[in-house]
């Protein structure tokens, strides 16, 4: 496995994703180690993480000086600048192994490897066409396909100049990673990636990339869940990074004045908007609790009545809501990106419930909240967990 976003102390949503399919491989009887970055790499690297295997040191990222910001255009030569010091650290290490396995936020790396290599990478954002990742721009997703518009992300009123540069950045961008994907086998974590990406390159060769959703532990998250006596009655939780593209402002802004009486919500994560928000919002009905280990998250959600993801920017594959679905509980999100595709694997018809508006779903939530909570026992098996997804990962290791 290899990953720019590991090692480290605070790990997301990608970083746990690699690091509870790794313990699931290992646990398995495979063979895993984990390449990251070299400059946070240290003696307790894989225990920091949570990983039972070892972490190797493969890249540094410390900045070498682009300024792309205070310059205020994308570089064309920055991205591929750095996918290829990746390449050439998996090439170093390559011939121990059956297979390399990328997450990571470069998705042309694949292109400065042989194409004799067995290389598969994982996209688990929008990435693989958006330098920033997120195709999310003035508080709503972004539909822009013309590369220079793109320039408008990095400055606020860019010239001529400007986007010609940035444009030519895209351009070199996705031609580069069109060409990374031809060459080798693709995992989209949603049809939703895999249509986006079509959508801003045309034509593109994708025949050797499969859509596998997102995956949890269900054993770990099952073991977690508490009897129907312990659920909290009108607890509502929110878990992510507070930022723009979350939505955890326009749900508060919605939901003021239409919370019921005795309901509560808890907000953890933290972000750039936090502080704003708590200082709006906060109060003995809303808290906002900052960043908590991933263990209480989950306790957390557990005990909750429901759980609310109101993102506004196009989740790929959101594993919160996974996470939530998982442990049973009523989840509330906006009908946008990859999530309609989560409906798949609830546990019990209406567990999913899509808004297409942010007062829809406010709606959705006081409706619930004034019903009991879902008590129904768990099912044995839940099909996005992480051992009923790996066949499917080593046929695309060995296809």
């Amino acid at each position: 496995m290899v990953s720019e976003d590991l090692p480290g102390e605070r790990i997301g949503g990608l970083g746990q994703h690699v690091v509870t399919l790794a313990n699931a491989l290992l646990e398995l009887g495979h063979t895993v180690d984990i390449m990251g970055r070299s400059d946070r790499h240290g003696p307790g690297s894989a225990a920091q993480i949570g990983f039972r295997g070892r972490v190797l040191p493969g890249f540094a990222f410390r900045r070498p000086g682009w300024k792309e910001a205070q310059l205020g255009f994308f570089n064309p030569l920055k991205r591929p600048w750095f996918a290829h010091r990746i390449a050439r650290a998996i090439e170093r290490v390559a011939g121990r192994y059956d297979v390399v396995h990328y997450h990571g936020h470069l998705p042309m790396t694949g292109r400065y490897l042989p194409g004799t290599l067995n290389f598969v990478q994982t996209r688990h954002d929008q990435g693989s066409e958006c330098l920033i990742a997120l195709r999310f721009k003035d508080g709503q997703p972004c539909a822009a396909l013309a590369a220079r518009e793109c320039a408008g992300c990095i400055h606020p009123g860019p010239g001529p100049l400007r986007r010609a540069l940035s444009g030519r950045a895209v351009r070199r961008y996705r031609l580069e990673t069109a060409e990374a994907f031809a060459r080798h086998k693709t995992i989209f974590v949603s049809d939703f990636l895999r249509r986006a990406f079509l959508r801003a390159v045309p034509g593109a060769d994708l025949s050797r990339a499969c859509v596998i959703h997102n995956f949890v532990s269900y054993p770990y998250l099952k073991a977690r869940a508490v009897p129907a006596g312990q659920v909290r009655q009108g607890e509502v939780l929110l878990a992510g990074r507070i930022d723009a593209g979350k939505g955890f402002g326009e749900f508060l802004s919605w939901l003021d004045g239409h919370l019921p009486a005795g309901s509560r919500v808890a907000i953890v994560g933290d972000g750039p908007l936090k502080a704003g928000l708590e200082q709006r919002h906060a109060g003995p009905a809303i808290r906002f609790l900052g960043w908590r280990p991933y263990d209480e998250v989950v306790r957390r959600a557990a005990r909750a009545h429901l759980c609310v993801v109101p993102s506004v920017w196009e989740e790929p594959c959101g594993t919160t809501v996974i996470e939530a679905l998982a442990l049973g509980k009523p989840c509330l999100a906006l009908a946008r990106g990859g999530t309609p595709e989560l409906a798949a694997c609830a546990c019990y018809p209406g567990q999913l419930q899509l808004a297409a508006t942010m007062p829809e779903l406010v709606a959705h939530l006081v409706g619930q909240l004034a019903r009991a909570p879902h008590t129904a026992p768990l099912p044995d098996q839940f099909p996005m967990d992480v051992y009923q997804t790996i066949p499917k990962i080593l046929e695309c290791y060995a296809g």
